[in-house]
């Protein structure tokens, strides 16, 4: 990521001021720009540096990317590209991805295509659209590179620039979910992934979800969001003792406690009954069986309590299948070899 141009992003400042004299800023505007000038791109565009494709190539803007629209002239526009570049280096925010692709921002020209504003009309939904097929491509085996860097920036757009739109509140949360997810890939490739006290390995980035509680307080989102916090919390190599189903159990049971018409709540209570199902395995091994026979019924209160809050979840079946292998004795954790 490269160091914050402060003369370049002064220097933009000026222009914008001189282009837009008592314009009204937003308050949500990043970097101290016109919200009305931000705009992102579609797909890669280069930046010339004057309105003519043989002109010398000075930037490459990458879909998702930030840039201020300074002016228009017939097929070409005037940009100051990557701005965002030097927005993330805020010190007060958590950095974003790295990328060596980016570039120091600069002022050029480039095409006037696959350019989306907060005044592009149905913008919401193009920006979401594009960041949804990024999203898909990412998930396939062979994705391209940066994919989902793509539709973690794209989804992002549509929070920030149509923040009324039905579709800001999932926009925020999939960005951020994008994010977190390639976050936690790379913090369960470190050694300190096996740890099982949580507090000993590198933390996940919680900034984007706690903002999504906060924005989006009752909704489905803020579930979303504090059920992926969870990741923080949970241990890793559990090592055959009952500490982590013991703790995790808790953490789940709190989680459906707090969430219990959130999209996750019944995956929460199918996770606490596994759990507590390992338990019985852990505690039988130990020779307790009254610890080992309040886990086995923890897991029959789990099921029935998903049977009668979520009779049509998957979780709940699963759950179902765990309480009956419990009742007969089979093992769900370690091997079964009656």
């Amino acid at each position: 990521m490269q160091l914050r141009q402060r003369s370049a992003v002064v220097a933009a400042i000026l222009v914008m001021m001189a282009l837009s004299a008592g314009a009204q800023k937003q308050p949500e505007a990043m970097s101290g720009y016109d919200r009305s000038a931000r705009a992102t791109i579609l797909h890669e565009a280069t930046v010339y540096v004057a309105a003519d494709a043989e002109s010398q190539h000075i930037s490459l803007v990458t879909p998702g990317h930030e840039v201020v629209v300074l002016q228009h002239s017939g097929p070409w526009v005037k940009v100051f590209a990557n701005t965002d570049v030097a927005d993330q280096q805020d010190p007060d925010s958590e950095p974003e991805f790295s990328d060596a692709d980016n570039v120091t921002p600069a002022s050029g020209w480039i095409r006037d295509k696959g350019v989306v504003s907060p005044q592009t009309p149905g913008g919401d939904q193009i920006l979401f659209g594009a960041a949804a097929n990024f999203e898909a491509q990412a998930e396939q085996p062979h994705a391209p590179k940066g994919a989902a860097v793509t539709a973690h920036l794209l989804y992002r757009r549509v929070a920030e620039y149509f923040p009324q739109s039905p579709l800001a509140g999932e926009a925020a949360w999939r960005s951020a979910d994008v994010r977190w997810q390639l976050d936690r890939q790379d913090v369960m490739t470190l050694p300190s992934a096996k740890e099982q006290d949580a507090s000993l390995r590198q933390q996940i980035y919680e900034g984007d979800m706690r903002k999504i509680i906060r924005q989006f307080p009752g909704t489905s989102y803020a579930a979303l969001a504090a059920y992926d916090l969870l990741d923080n919390k949970l241990c890793g190599d559990w090592q055959g003792l009952p500490h982590c189903p013991e703790l995790e159990t808790t953490l789940y049971e709190k989680y459906a406690q707090q969430y219990p018409d959130g999209p996750r709540a019944a995956q929460a209570l199918y996770n606490a009954a596994y759990r507590q199902a390992v338990l019985v395995t852990m505690y039988t091994v130990d020779d307790n069986r009254k610890k080992a026979d309040a886990a086995a019924a923890h897991v029959q209160q789990l099921v029935q309590q998903m049977q009668a809050r979520y009779p049509k979840s998957e979780f709940t079946a699963r759950a179902a299948s765990i309480g009956f292998q419990v009742q007969q004795q089979i093992p769900v954790y370690g091997s079964d070899r009656d």
